[in-house]
């Protein structure tokens, strides 16, 4: 019996070296993450490269899983991936009522100061949660997206310390991205780069309510608009071009620039234009100087969006060691400016008369052009600086909705609707058709225009809709036959008489 035992222990023990070496290669892998993760978070003051980036939100991502979630939206021009980090409460997906903020960094490849900061930030709202009361509701209440770098192709071509000049500016094809989106009034100047394409289509699919874009160059915050139609162009003077929301922009834009130290003082000094001068530290974007496919007037044009751009100091490529000061100066205004989305204007749900919620409702406030649509959920975030409105919600196939409304500072205004379905007779009722000798013109005369003119001086050819290229302008005499024709006919008539 003993020797059959000592047979049998030694017929285990080849299964126990295996069972405790498989432990020591696990635990050796655990420790070996762990200490990765160690050396690279707290995240440090340095200039992360492209690989180094990706491992601080892998990082954070592994550390904090709770409350974060690390995907890509696509890939830039070289193949590099276009990393977010989205941090909030059960991540994942969007929560009906809860509003959803974006920063977007490195759109110019050699404005890097706004990388770091979204990196810093990204670390330091993670490390609080839980700790401090403050970062804690905020990251509850809130499904924050953080793109710290939207061009990695050209941070790899900018060089540390180049203060001033455009090398790495551009992605790697040698396009500006703040000059690639579609736009109102000059249309789509060159072909849209998968950077672009990529963030359109992460903005369409999320339901953004506010965002910042992080730059660098000089010392300021940019609101829209940033372009001009083509007749005020002509002029070659600065134009202060409004949106119809410039008093929402104006407000949003100094919540930030009064929460800096220094940038509501609007006096930059920067080496190449000393003698700019900012009030407040806030610029509508044509009144400094216009340009055409920017990504914050896309942002208004074409979704729910509100969003400004942060020049956050005179050196694109500061050295490291300027980092923490940066980081201090900015860390206030960046966590102030998203608390705006549950202080300013009005939010609630649509839903119909058994309580479903209705995608795709349009919220229109009186007197402004601007509109707003229902998520899938049925919930809304309008941006609203305080006072009185009257708020309509209009559906197809529903009956409007209006209410008046009083917005109050620093307190989210709710306001929810319950649209009535129309009878079902009125739903194949059509307009009588316009007469017309023109097939052609006929259709397009059924098409309601949905688009209006956001400011006075522009003309009735300078609509709001943006596409991938500039709309054909309308068909000449010349290129229709029996307008041509008509038209001869009335010369003869009037010269024989």
């Amino acid at each position: 019996m003993r020797q059959t035992r000592v047979q049998e222990m030694e017929c285990e023990l080849p299964s126990t070296k295996w069972r405790t070496l498989w432990l020591a290669i696990v635990l050796h892998l655990l420790y070996g993450v762990q200490q990765t993760q160690c050396n690279i978070l707290p995240v440090k003051p340095t200039h992360h490269n492209n690989t180094a980036l990706h491992q601080v939100l892998e990082a954070l991502a592994a550390t904090y899983p709770n409350i974060t979630r690390l995907y890509s939206i696509g890939k830039s021009y070289q193949g590099k991936g276009l990393w977010v980090l989205e941090i909030t409460k059960n991540p994942g997906m969007h929560t009906p009522g809860k509003p959803e903020f974006k920063y977007v960094a490195n759109m110019h490849g050699n404005e890097v100061v706004g990388r770091e900061m979204l990196l810093l930030l990204a670390d330091y709202l993670c490390s609080n949660y839980g700790r401090n009361e403050r970062v804690t509701k905020l990251v509850d209440t809130t499904r924050i997206h953080l793109l710290p770098s939207m061009n990695p192709d050209g941070w790899e071509s900018s060089k540390e310390g180049d203060c001033s000049s455009v090398r790495g500016r551009f992605n790697a094809n040698g396009v500006d991205l703040n000059r690639n989106f579609p736009d109102p009034y000059d249309g789509q100047r060159n072909e849209l780069q998968p950077e672009t394409k990529a963030v359109m289509n992460w903005i369409h699919q999320e339901p953004f309510v506010l965002s910042a874009n992080l730059h660098g160059g000089t010392l300021v915050v940019n609101y829209p608009f940033d372009n001009l139609p083509v007749e005020l162009k002509r002029s070659g003077t600065r134009v202060y071009y409004s949106s119809p929301d410039d008093d929402i922009f104006v407000t949003i834009a100094k919540v930030y620039s009064l929460a800096h130290p220094t940038m509501h003082k609007g006096h930059p000094q920067c080496p190449i234009q000393r003698r700019e001068r900012f009030p407040d530290g806030i610029t509508n974007g044509a009144a400094w100087y216009p340009i055409s496919g920017g990504m914050q007037d896309y942002n208004y044009y074409k979704t729910n969006c509100f969003e400004i751009t942060l020049e956050l100091g005179c050196c694109k490529y500061p050295p490291a060691l300027y980092i923490m000061p940066y980081w201090y100066a900015n860390r206030e205004a960046l966590i102030k400016y998203i608390e705006l989305v549950h202080t300013t204007g009005i939010r609630g749900f649509v839903v119909d008369e058994k309580g479903r919620p209705i995608d795709g409702a349009r919220i229109v406030i009186e007197n402004r052009a601007k509109k707003i649509k229902t998520y899938k959920d049925g919930d809304y975030w309008r941006l609203l600086v305080p006072g009185n409105y009257t708020i309509r919600v209009a559906k197809r196939r529903y009956k409007n909705s209006k209410k008046k409304v009083t917005v109050v500072p620093d307190v989210p205004t709710v306001v929810n609707f319950t649209l009535v379905r129309r009878r079902p007779k009125n739903f194949n009722r059509r307009r009588p058709a316009a007469m017309t000798s023109n097939p052609a013109e006929a259709v397009q005369l059924e098409k309601p225009a949905s688009n209006v003119s956001f400011h006075s001086v522009v003309t009735h050819r300078d609509k709001l809709q943006l596409a991938a290229k500039s709309p054909k302008k309308s068909a000449s005499i010349a290129r229709n036959p029996s307008i041509a024709a008509s038209f001869i006919c009335l010369v003869l008539v009037a010269v024989l008489k």
